[in-house]
Formats: structure tokens, C-alpha cells, sequence
């Protein structure tokens, strides 16, 4: 028996703005995307949460992704019914792929995804992952599902390809309609397709991959090789602490050779740099290898936050009242996902110290929710604090003067800069300094 045409191609020989493409997922990642593509298709974006969708309907994004006049202005048409995606000839899964509390894989986000998608599946249609994935999860994790659920035939009936997510949350430079989307598809046809797809969506063009597990492994290896190099600064920072060394002072004169790569010290949280490395880890171990370096990167860098939070105190002369200042995972962005501020807050609070904290952008009802932290809602009027700690750097505390630092310590006390946001401001001789 033939197989089934790609549906995006039937009765023409091209996608063309007719091509209908669902977005199943619409965070971080699937939002930006679906106003992409929607400039160039009839696009409808489907999420689980009654809650998000209903903001998006009154043009809110509370991930700061895109501002409230283009997600007013794009044709996207938001549901929580996944039989709204019938009709699409392109289903794109932008789920998350966290890991449990044993840092394995959780694949649970993805598969139920799958399992929505399945039975609104048409003969025809492209089933792609974007979600960050070790080799093998699309055709053998994914592809099993659809069919079971569907009953039709992967390859044959309806079709996979993968297309690896490289949002950069905050990042207002490299967003997905600038950036060159890898696409890889089950057939060549369908690969065809894809780079049709995202071409239209993305002025830095596409790449094609050889096949899908190469545009899977390339998208775990983009943020372990982040997560090692991070974890190679965060060491040699913490033996320039006991040389009483500044490590910013020491990488602005190495990065003076036109070769030495710009990486800087600090806590890596977030969805990608601190989950990806154990998606590749636990592939390698199913195949019977054994990660060391990837995994020694890891313990590094999951182990930052304690080791600053044990440097602060070690400045500290007693029990004393701390102000944190940021708790989302990087700065100027609201996500609170995997953010390693907690582990400098828990450790500080398991030495006696009296912890409060602030931060603009995150949500304060997550932040109760999720990291059991009771946000503090305005830097106005504080004082007695005997450190603060810089923990996050969002514009709103580079902006902060010496003056209003110092009044919230009453003209005395600790400035630990975790992320070098004051090296170059002037305090007072009474305000000692400590910074990575």
C-alpha cells in the first residue's frame, strides 16, 4: 500500500499559507513560535492551562516573551480543546522535558502531549518535537504513542521530524524569528517541508540535519557543552577564593587572548543548561557508557549554591539579617524554573540567618507555591539588614545607588555581589565587600 502523502502538501506541491499548524504546548518556547509562524499560516495554539490561555485571549504574557501589541496584533488563535487541532497538517510539540528528583528524564510532559495529539491526528500529518529530547526519543518514544493512539502507521500514515527549541528567555536579540532552526524529518520530503516551515518563519534560515537523532543529540550537546564550560569557571572560581582572587578580575585580563571564551562564574538553573546534561547522561548509560566529564560538570555547578552561601556567611559575625536581591534562574526574565537562588537561601537560613527576599519580576504566588519563599513586595523603606546579596542581575538593582544599598544596611554591613553587578560602584569605607 502507498503511503499517505504529507497532508501539507496535498492538492498543491508546496506549504503555502493555507497550511494550517497547531502549537501544543504555548510557554517559553511555544508562544514566540506560533506568532512566528502565524505572519505566514493559520496557526492555532493549544495549552492544558485555562488559566494562561484565557491571558493570552487579552493579549497577556507573563513570561515577557512577546509584548501585549503583537500578541494583539497575531492571527493566533489560542484553545484548551485539542479537537480545535483537527485540521492541522503540522502538530508541534513544545512541551517541557524537565527530570525528577533523581535528575533522571521525565518524559511524562512530552508523552501526554502525544497521547492529546494521537487521536486528532489526520492521515498526513507532521507530528514534530521541539521539546529537548536525548537520540531517540521522537521515533522511538513519540512515534509509538501517536500510532497506538491514532491507530495509523508512523512513516506511512502520518509522519515525525524534529526541529531542537533555542529560546533564550530574556534574550531580545536572538529570538526564534532571527535564529537558524535545525529541522530534520522522517522522510527527505518531510524535511523539505519543515525547512519550507520554518523558513518562512525565521529570517537566519534553516539547517538540515542528517536525520532526527542528529537533531536531537545536537540539541543536548549545545547546553551540556555550556553547562562544562560554566562548571570549569565555577571551580577555578572557587580556588580563586581561597587565594583571595577575584575570578571577574581574572577573567577580564585572560579574556584579553583573542581565544579565551567568554564564560563567567555563578549558578546555572533554568530549563535547559542545568536539565539537558542529564538527558544526555542517561542515553549514554542506557548505551553502556558513563558520562564523567558531563556528570562531574553537573556536580560542579549544582553545588554553587551552597558553596556561596557558605562564602557569605563566613563574612558574617553572628546571626544576622540578609536581604536577597533576585530569585528568578537569570536576570530581567520572571521564570522561576530550576532557579539555584533557593539553594543559597536554604543554606544561609540552615546557618541561622534570618533570610528575606525580593525580586520585581517573579510572581509571588509561584514563588509561594513552588520554593515556599514569602516575596518581600518593595525595596521602600527597608532597613537593619546586616548583608545584602546581590543574586540576580535584573536591571532594576544595577540601577540601585550606593546611597540606597547602604541605607538599607543603616550605613553598615556586607555587600555580597554573587554577579558582579556592583565591581565598579564606590560605597562607603564602613560597607565591606565580597563578590565571586
Amino acid at each position: 500500500m502507498a503511503n499517505t502523502a504529507p497532508a501539507a502538501l496535498q492538492g498543491r506541491d508546496k506549504v503555502s499559507g493555507k497550511t494550517k499548524i497547531s502549537i501544543v504546548g504555548l510557554g517559553y518556547v511555544g508562544l514566540p513560535l506560533a506568532v512566528a509562524l502565524a505572519r505566514s499560516f493559520d496557526v492555532i495554539g493549544f495549552d492544558v492551562n485555562d488559566g494562561r490561555v484565557e491571558e493570552l485571549r487579552h493579549g497577556h504574557d507573563r513570561t515577557m516573551e512577546i509584548d501585549t501589541p503583537a500578541l494583539r496584533a497575531s492571527s493566533v488563535r489560542f484553545t484548551t480543546d485539542i479537537n480545535d487541532t483537527r485540521d492541522a497538517d503540522i502538530h508541534i510539540v513544545t512541551v517541557p522535558t524537565p527530570v525528577d528528583d533523581d535528575d533522571k528524564p521525565d518524559l511524562s510532559p512530552l508523552k501526554g502531549a502525544c497521547k492529546a495529539v494521537g487521536p486528532v491526528l489526520k492521515k498526513g500529518a507532521i507530528v514534530v518535537v521541539e521539546s529537548t529530547v536525548y537520540p531517540g526519543v521522537t521515533e522511538d518514544v513519540c512515534g509509538p504513542i501517536l500510532e497506538e493512539t491514532s491507530g495509523m502507521k508512523s512513516g506511512e500514515d502520518f509522519y515525525l521530524g524534529y526541529s531542537p527549541e533555542r529560546i533564550n528567555p530574556g534574550d531580545k536579540i536572538h529570538t526564534v524569528d532571527k535564529i537558524i532552526k535545525v529541522v530534520a524529518g522522517q522522510t527527505e520530503e518531510v524535511t523539505d517541508i519543515l525547512a519550507d516551515i520554518y523558513g518562512a518563519a525565521t529570517t537566519g534560515g534553516t539547517y538540515r540535519a542528517r536525520n532526527i537523532k542528529t537533531a536531537e543529540a545536537a540539541k543536548v550537546i549545545e547546553n551540556a557543552q555550556r553547562d562544562i564550560n560554566i562548571a570549569f569557571v565555577n571551580e577555578a572560581t572557587m580556588i580563586f577564593q581561597k587565594l583571595g582572587i577575584s575570578a571577574y578580575d581574572v577573567l577580564e585580563t585572560a579574556g584579553t587572548k583573542w581565544n579565551f571564551l567568554n564564560f563567567t562564574p555563578g549558578l546555572v538553573g533554568g530549563h535547559c543548561i542545568g536539565v539537558d546534561p542529564f538527558y544526555l547522561a542517561h542515553r549514554a548509560n542506557e548505551v553502556g557508557h558513563f558520562a564523567d566529564l558531563i556528570l562531574t560538570g553537573r556536580r560542579i555547578n549544582e553545588n554553587m549554591g551552597k558553596f556561596i552561601a557558605d562564602s557569605i556567611h563566613e563574612q558574617l559575625t553572628g546571626k544576622s539579617k540578609i536581604l536577597v536581591l533576585g530569585v528568578t534562574f537569570k536576570e530581567n526574565v520572571p521564570d522561576l524554573r530550576n532557579t539555584k537562588v533557593v539553594d543559597i537561601i536554604s543554606v544561609l537560613r540552615e546557618h541561622g540567618h534570618e533570610v528575606d527576599v525580593h525580586d520585581p519580576l517573579a510572581d509571588k504566588d509561584e514563588a509561594q507555591q513552588f520554593l515556599d519563599i514569602d516575596l518581600i513586595e518593595s525595596l521602600s523603606n527597608l532597613n537593619g539588614y546586616d548583608a545584602i546579596v546581590g543574586a540576580v542581575a535584573h536591571s532594576v538593582y544595577r540601577d540601585l545607588s550606593p546611597a540606597a544599598l547602604e541605607e538599607m544596611m543603616g550605613g553598615e554591613g556586607l555587600i555580597a555581589d554573587v554577579k558582579g553587578i556592583w565591581r565598579d560602584t564606590e560605597f562607603s569605607s564602613s560597607i565591606k565587600r565580597w563578590q565571586l
